[in-house]
């Protein structure tokens, strides 16, 4: 492999990176298949000082009183990474029995014009870091490294099914279909059986045998992949970084650290295309408004896309232009489908964003994050972004500008996935949805997000936020 920078060959660079970013990430050094992310220089993840939650399009950064959880305050003696809250604090919610449970009662208000956001509940199944996470109306799926895909119902178990092979790395959910992306390639697809509701039966994996063996026979079909190796092109060889579905469910896009994204057509799991989109690992991909698709590298871009269809279910992806270069990672890309914005998350803990209603000019920054951005995801005018810092910001959108509504405070690790479920608007108009967020501390946790009235008065006060947990140096402060 090539450094990007310095023009030299080196080689085994991933086994080292690997091991750098998971100790950053608070992780066993010596357990490989922590990496969430692949970066062109392991020194991205760890930005410039930011002292300030901003955004550079003069948005206002609006911070309520109730931001914190019961995890934002630690006493002297904790000091492990892992911190549990106090029990005295809320020792009268049903959910306090349990260390990883909390409960947070919103308080009341006289004016009326109050909407809780925060943490309602965890879940922990001691089974490894949490890499993915899919919201289906009542049911949550999460994936680890631990091969297996849990399924969660009313904050309890539910049921779950195993992989056997590569840990899952992204989940997605379409047409009653449920899509995997894992650690060694492969696509795997599930559906839950209609006599038990508790069983999920594997009905694909993408590619399919039948056609990986069709393509094999072809040498046509054999592209370069490394020096004097060679490999059949429908399938990734490294592994899987993202799912995403079409706007009509037809499509399905797969990016992989082997710098290539592909297409595959939903009807009969027929790869359709494979795209060398970047120079380094892809790590985000994202289908967006008007048949365009976005994509996220190591390789510090991010880049656009067009699907135009070639007649008889063909169809074929151009290149149409370079958003952003930077010196940093993309780590995330999210799309806010009914405002029609781009949201890009970067290793250096910053937000950029572009609005198509502009031509896809960038439109702005959002500085919330100490550490990495490692994931987003939006609701209506709602985006969630999650970063290495243990933190999760609330952002609104308000006429091309955002306020930072809150700091949900929790996670005594990275936070790796976020999953939205819309809840539609409460009795005083204010969107409410539910918020799922997966850590390498092995829990998921549950959040009320709602998208409160703002009024000029209220939009404030605090210039900067110092979040209580130190991710750098592995416990919480003093």
């Amino acid at each position: 492999m090539r450094n990007s920078r310095t023009g030299n060959m080196f080689k085994e660079t991933n086994v080292l990176r690997k091991q750098t970013f998971a100790k950053m990430l608070e992780s066993d050094p010596n357990d490989q298949q922590n990496l969430s992310f692949r970066f062109t220089n392991t020194s991205e993840f760890i930005p410039a000082n930011q002292d300030s939650m901003t955004s550079d399009n003069n948005s206002t950064f609006n911070t309520p009183w109730y931001q914190s959880s019961p995890f934002s305050t630690a006493s002297s003696d904790q000091t492990s990474a892992y911190a549990m809250p106090s029990r005295d604090q809320y020792s009268s919610s049903p959910l306090s029995k349990s260390p990883w449970s909390s409960h947070v009662p919103p308080p009341e208000m006289d004016n009326g014009s109050y909407s809780y956001t925060g943490l309602i509940g965890s879940l922990v199944r001691e089974e490894g870091h949490i890499y993915s996470l899919a919201a289906s109306e009542d049911l949550l799926y999460t994936g680890s490294d631990s091969k297996n895909i849990r399924v969660w119902k009313n904050q309890k178990e539910f049921t779950g099914f195993k992989s056997n092979s590569g840990l899952v790395k992204a989940i997605i959910i379409a047409g009653g279909r449920i899509f995997t992306g894992h650690q060694d390639g492969k696509i795997r697809v599930w559906k839950v059986s209609g006599k038990n509701p508790n069983i999920h039966k594997r009905i694909g994996t993408l590619p399919t045998f039948k056609a990986y063996i069709k393509s094999s026979f072809n040498p046509k079909n054999y592209i370069e992949i490394r020096r004097h190796h060679n490999a059949v092109w429908i399938k990734h060889f490294d592994a899987i970084s993202s799912l995403s579905i079409s706007d009509d469910k037809s499509l399905l896009y797969s990016g992989s650290w082997d710098k290539t994204f592909k297409v595959w057509r939903v009807s009969d799991f027929k790869c359709l295309e494979s795209i060398k989109a970047h120079d380094d690992a892809v790590n985000s991909i994202v289908a967006g408004f008007d048949g365009l698709v976005f994509t996220g590298s190591a390789d510090s871009t991010v880049k656009v896309w067009r699907r135009e269809s070639q007649g008889l279910g063909r169809t074929k992806h151009i290149f149409l232009q370079t958003l952003l270069r930077q010196e940093c990672a993309i780590t995330a890309l999210a799309v806010d489908p009914s405002a029609t914005v781009l949201y890009s998350g970067s290793s250096d803990g910053l937000v950029n964003f572009w609005e198509h209603d502009k031509l896809l000019s960038h439109c702005g920054v959002l500085r919330g994050h100490k550490l990495a951005v490692l994931c987003l995801a939006t609701s209506g005018n709602l985006v969630f972004s999650g970063s290495a810092d243990a933190n999760i910001c609330v952002w609104k959108r308000e006429e091309g500008n955002h306020i930072c509504l809150s700091v949900l405070i929790g996670h005594g690790g990275p936070v790796k996935c976020l999953a939205v479920e819309d809840k539609g608007a409460s009795a005083d108009g204010n969107r409410q949805c539910i918020v799922y967020s997966g850590s390498l501390d092995k829990s998921v946790k549950i959040w009320r997000g709602t998208a409160m009235e703002t009024k000029p008065q209220q939009h404030s006060q605090m210039e900067a936020y110092d979040s209580p947990y130190d991710s750098r140096q592995g416990h919480w402060r003093k």
